[in-house]
Order: structure tokens, then C-alpha cells, then sequence
């Protein structure tokens, strides 16, 4: 019945994974984990080397800070592209910022009112006017820089119901390429340069780019299309000066795609004077961001500095230039695989670099029949060999699969630029392989019987109930940990030994050590040994606990106060009441199964736990009831202990720091944390 129910589980599973990789159903967990794992591979194989092709000149913060904020009069930005061109020998010019509206900062337009009004018979004002209306121009002067030095300007894109229009558009691509502008990306607003700049400038490019569902920036459209007409992005506009402007042309799959019935785009091509230039798309002539590295990966210089003239002269010498901003309050900020605050304007240095270098991943829609195919020879094949494996066996052949394909995936990946999705077939894998372990070996009453036998002598119940959840995480092999460690140990024992008959004193040391280990349980600690009359327990393992140190000093306190309780109790009986002192240490100690082949316990050791009983043994002299490490008090963060000096212990050659927590600070009055 169970491996029935097995394999039309895992038919079932396979069927849903299929229908998403060939984009029936939707699955946005699962789309998430795929774009996880592409992000992971973009930072694995980033170059993480300088591109010094490209250049950035900077409106940073201190741009702002030494010439004002932003917008600059256009005369100042004429300056700038003046200096870069003239001085510095740049060989093109990208602007990743808009100049939408006129420039008034000069005053020219309120001239020109009172010419028209106050003025307008006075012919002094009328010929200094004219002398000056050139000066005073600031756009006119900016477009009679863009007309002498190559410059592209850039432009948005924008949808809605009421979409803005502003500004001028630049020229689109040809008739034949807009035929196809249903393919493209769709967009009935737009925000372009002043006409005067536009037409001035040698083109235009757009700088929208797709934002995916989580937010992230991984592809940019290459073209776009708006009222029918085609239109190039930034980057590939630039591309196109640096290649001599060679025509633009589509190309198209072989066969229409089974969700429509036109052939689809699947590559734009240069038709450079040499070998034409391929460039590979996807849907909406998209393709993915050639990453050259994380933040920092082009030169950035400052626009101040270049205004300034501060610049090594070769800085932008026959460089190709982008004018952007990373100014925090200019909203040029994306999130990328390479980071959460990623400049745009960097986003356009990568892109154009892979153009120029034809360095683009490839992210075809075949790619979902890849996927499809690998999906059916994995999960038929685990389907079939599964049920017949031992568990440890299962996980083996689940391991091996899972890095075959990835092999598979990074090999395509390095080999021929080819991202194939990696998610379904992962999850195909883990899933399977959970079917077959809870259909089989790995139930759970078994699993909580092996953890109750392991560690149920050491830990409360209710720990093991939680360790038995997650089974495979716990063994009891040795291995290294941060931990706390606690000694406890009875002050005066042997002299009080000697005063009570062998029944009574053994009736007394079980009353205590079980007042005790009660306590230590409730603070979910580990109880280690009992020596005697002394009780050892530690916190962090075998259950993971970040505040192990904060649980062992509150159990202490706690300790000190159902001593009160049991020194009443023994009071009753005409016994002696007893006195604990306490030491408690923090740090890296090895934790596990030890001993000899004859008997062996779950315990510490190390010097961390050797300075605890060093420090415990401490109390009597400084009449403390609870002494710590400093390792310890610097766990506890804001707790107030009260240094009690610096003592030395035997096995060190310093002074160790010594401290008493302050029980009034933390009002222990509970019974568990």
C-alpha cells in the first residue's frame, strides 16, 4: 500500500512540476528559488575585474555637496561635456539622465517679460538683451555642445491610464523593424529630452528596464515599442555609434512558439562591415544583464572632480563614457544579483560591455522544453530506483543526480552562455527522495526512539520532542561548539559528611541533586555528570540555543533560590543546611560520545570547561554565590554584573576576570525561561 501511494505521489508531483515548467501553472515559491539560483551563479562566475573601456562620470554626493543640487543649469552641464570631450579626449558619451524641461535658471525668460511689459520701448535694455540672449541660453548652449561631441541621450518609458508625454522622442528604427512591434515590450507614455536637445544630439536611447516580482533587476529590454514605432535601448544605441552605426535587423525561430502563431524574435543582428554581430534574445527582445562583477566594476569619477579639472589628463582618453548619479537622493538606485543599491547608470555599463563584447547570456524559450525533458528522465528514474534502495542509498543516488544536473547547468553555462532553469529538477529530487524516506526508514517514532535512547538521560523530555522533528541534525559524535558549561558544587561537604549516618546523608544528597537538576531542566539545559556532591550540566547542545549563556546564568540564580527551599526543608529533618557556589564559563569546547570501549557519556571538555571549575572553586574565597567568566559576561549583553577582580587559577599564566551577575537586574522569578 505504502509504495503504491508512493509512486502516485511522485507521478503526481512530477505532473505539476512539468505543467510549471512549460508555463501552464504558475508556482511563485518556486520561481523565487529559481531566481536564487541564477543570482548565485552570476556572483559565482563574475570576473570581478575593472572594465577600462568604459568610464563613469559621477553626480555623487560630493558633486552635489561642492556645485549645488540637482538639476544643474544646463550651462554647467555643457561645461561638463565640454571638458570631457575636450580636455579629457572621451570617444562617446551616454547620459543616464533626462532633460526634460527648460532651463529658466538664468533669468532669460523673466528678461524677456519685462522686455515684453515695463521695458518694452526702452532700446538699451532691448540691445543688452540681445547682446546677452546667447549667454543667457543655457539650453541653447547645451545644444550646441551635443551638436559638436557624440552624445547620446537617454529617455523613459512609462504606462498607465493617464501616462505623460514630455519632451521629444528621437527618430525610430526602421518600417521593417517596427512591423514586429507587437513582440516588443508595450508602452503609451514616455518622458524624452527638449527637441532642441534631441534633434542636436547624434541619438537617443531608452533607460526602462524590467523589474521582476521580487523586485530584482536581471534583464533589460533591448527594444521597445510605443504608438507602433521601435525604439533602442541606451546601451545598444551606443553599441551602434562604437560599431560605425551598422543597420539593425531581427531575426527570427524557426517555428512559431505553441503560445502564439507568430514566429518569435530570437535574435537582433548588427550588420557590422565585418562578420554581422548576433545578439540573442528572449521574450520582448530581453536579454539577461552580463554582470562584469559586483559594485565598482567600471571607473567612477566624480563630476566635480572633471568640472574642476582635477582628473589625471588620461583618465577618459579614448574612453566611452556614461554621465549618471549615485547620489542616494536621486532614486538611481536598482537591485541587482550583484546587490540591493546598484546604480543604474552602472546597469548600462554592463549591458553595453556585453554588447561589445557579444559576452550575453542566452535564456531561450526552448529552455522550458529542456527543463521539461530533464524533469521526465530524472523523475522517471528515481521513481523506478528509489523503492528499491536502502535509505543511506536513496540519498546517495538523490546527491548524485542533484549534482549531475548542476554540472549540466554550470557546463551549459560556461560553455555556451546557456541558462537552463535549475528549481523544478532540485525540488523533483528532494521530494522524491522525502517520499521514499517517510514511506520507509525514517518515520517518526522511530526517529523520536533512537533520540530518546541517545539523549533522553541527559536532556528534558520536552527537548527530545523538539529534537525529534529534525532527527538527522542531532548525533552524538564529537564535534567543537561555542557552549556555556555550569559547576555546581556543595561548600563544606566533607565535614558535613561526617555529621549525618551513611542513610540520611544519602537521602539528603538525593533530595538536593534532584532540587537541582530540576531546576537545570527547566532552563533547557544538558545535564553532564554529577561528581559527588558536585552537579556539571552545559547549555548549546545537544539542542542549538543562541542564548545559552543568558539560560545558564538565570539557571544558577534560579539554583540559589530553590536552595533556599531545600535548606527549609532539610531544617525540618535536623539536617544541616547547605551552601552552593557556582561557576559558570563561556567558550569553544568539544561536545560528544566520550570515554573508554567499557562505558562512555555525552559530555564536554576542554580548557573552557576546566577555567568553570577553576572559577567555581573561587566562590568560598570571594563569598559568591555565582561567579562567571568574562567570556560569559560579555555574552549576557546588558546584564549588570559586578567585576569581582582578577584571579589566578591553576593552567594559566594570567589573571582571569571574574564577575558576579546581579540578580537584581533580571528579577528572576520564574520557573523555566
Amino acid at each position: 500500500m505504502f509504495l503504491d501511494l508512493r509512486q502516485w505521489l511522485g507521478v503526481a508531483l512530477l505532473g505539476v512540476l512539468l505543467a510549471y515548467s512549460l508555463r501552464y501553472i504558475e508556482i511563485d515559491p518556486l520561481r523565487r528559488f529559481d531566481a536564487f539560483l541564477y543570482d548565485s551563479r552570476v556572483r559565482l562566475f563574475a570576473r570581478e575585474a575593472i572594465d577600462e573601456r568604459i568610464a563613469i562620470v559621477d553626480i555623487d554626493e560630493r558633486s552635489l555637496v561642492e556645485l549645488g543640487r540637482w538639476p544643474w543649469n544646463r550651462a554647467r552641464l555643457a561645461a561638463l561635456i565640454e571638458r570631457i570631450f575636450e580636455q579629457y579626449g572621451a570617444l562617446l558619451l551616454g547620459l543616464d539622465v533626462i532633460l526634460a524641461e527648460a532651463d529658466e535658471s538664468s533669468g532669460l525668460s523673466v528678461l524677456d517679460a519685462l522686455g515684453r511689459g515695463q521695458l518694452r520701448r526702452d532700446a538699451a535694455f532691448h540691445a543688452a538683451l540681445a547682446a546677452l540672449r546667447q549667454e543667457l541660453d543655457y539650453d541653447g548652449r547645451l545644444a550646441k555642445v551635443l551638436h559638436r561631441y557624440p552624445v547620446v541621450l537617454g529617455f523613459h518609458l512609462s504606462n498607465g491610464d493617464a501616462a505623460a508625454r514630455s519632451g521629444a522622442l528621437p527618430m525610430p528604427l526602421r518600417p521593417d523593424v517596427a512591423e514586429q512591434a507587437g513582440q516588443f515590450s508595450q508602452w503609451n507614455g514616455y518622458g524624452g529630452n527638449l527637441p532642441r536637445l534631441q534633434n542636436a544630439a547624434i541619438g537617443a536611447g531608452f533607460l526602462s528596464a524590467p523589474v521582476e516580482l521580487d523586485g530584482v533587476t536581471r534583464r533589460a529590454w533591448l527594444l521597445a515599442s510605443h504608438d507602433g514605432q521601435v525604439y533602442a535601448a541606451l546601451s545598444l544605441v551606443m553599441a551602434q555609434v562604437l560599431l560605425g552605426d551598422p543597420a539593425l535587423q531581427l531575426r527570427f525561430a524557426d517555428h512559431a512558439s505553441w503560445q502564439s502563431a507568430s514566429r518569435p524574435v530570437e535574435s537582433i543582428v548588427l550588420l557590422t562591415a565585418g562578420a554581422p554581430r548576433r545578439i540573442p534574445v528572449a521574450e520582448q527582445a530581453s536579454v539577461l544583464l552580463p554582470f562584469q562583477g559586483s559594485l565598482g566594476s567600471f571607473r567612477y569619477h566624480s563630476a566635480a572632480d572633471v568640472l574642476a579639472g582635477r582628473l589625471p589628463a588620461d583618465s577618459l582618453h579614448g574612453r566611452v563614457v556614461l554621465l549618471g548619479t549615485t547620489a542616494p537622493g536621486l532614486f538611481d538606485q536598482r537591485v541587482t544579483p550583484m546587490g540591493e543599491a546598484f546604480p543604474g547608470v552602472e546597469v548600462h555599463a554592463n549591458l553595453l560591455a556585453g554588447l561589445l563584447d557579444g559576452r550575453l547570456l542566452m535564456s531561450p524559450a526552448y529552455t522550458a522544453t529542456i527543463e521539461a525533458g530533464l524533469l521526465v528522465v530524472v523523475g522517471v528514474g528515481l521513481l523506478l530506483g528509489l523503492p528499491r534502495l536502502s535509505p543511506p542509498r536513496a540519498v546517495v543516488l538523490a546527491v548524485l543526480i542533484s549534482a549531475l544536473v548542476t554540472i549540466i547547468n554550470l557546463a551549459a553555462w560556461t560553455g555556451v552562455q546557456l541558462v537552463l532553469p535549475m528549481a523544478a529538477i532540485l525540488l523533483l529530487v528532494a521530494m522524491l527522495l522525502a517520499l521514499h524516506l517517510f514511506f520507509g526508514y525514517f518515520v517518526e517514532h522511530r526517529a523520536k526512539r533512537r533520540l530518546t535512547t541517545l539523549f533522553g538521560q541527559y536532556v528534558p523530555p520536552e527537548l527530545v520532542d523538539e529534537m525529534s522533528r529534525d532527527p538527522e541534525h542531532y548525533t552524538m559524535e564529537g564535534r567543537s561548539a561555542e557552549l556555556t558549561v555550569l559547576f555546581a558544587d556543595v561548600r563544606g561537604f566533607t565535614a558535613l559528611a561526617e555529621t549525618l549516618p551513611p542513610d540520611e546523608l544519602a537521602q539528603l544528597m538525593n533530595d538536593y541533586l534532584s532540587a537541582m537538576t530540576d531546576v537545570i531542566r527547566a532552563y533547557r539545559g544538558t545535564l553532564d555528570k554529577y561528581i559527588g556532591d558536585a552537579v556539571v550540566a552545559f547549555w548549546g547542545a545537544p539542542l542549538a540555543d543562541p542564548q545559552h549563556a543568558r539560560h545558564a546564568v538565570e539557571a544558577a540564580l534560579a539554583m540559589q533560590a530553590a536552595l533556599s527551599g531545600v535548606n527549609q526543608h532539610f531544617a525540618s529533618r535536623g539536617w544541616p543546611a547547605l551552601q552552593v557556589g557556582i561557576g559558570i564559563n563561556t567558550g569553544m569546547m568539544v561536545v560528544g560520545d566520550m570515554g573508554s570501549r567499557h562505558r562512555r557519556a555525552y559530555t564536554v571538555l576542554g580548557d573552557a570547561v576546566n577555567l568553570a571549575s577553576r572559577i567555581q572553586g573561587l566562590s568560598a574565597q570571594y563569598a559568591a554565590g555565582v561567579i562567571i567568566g568574562d567570556a560569559t559576561r560579555q555574552a549576557l549583553g546588558t546584564w549588570r554584573c559586578r567585576q569581582l577582580g582578577h584571579a589566578v587559577v591553576r593552567g594559566r599564566s594570567a589573571p582571569v576576570a571574574i564577575f558576579e551577575p546581579l540578580v537584581e537586574a533580571q528579577a528572576i522569578a520564574r520557573q523555566g525561561p
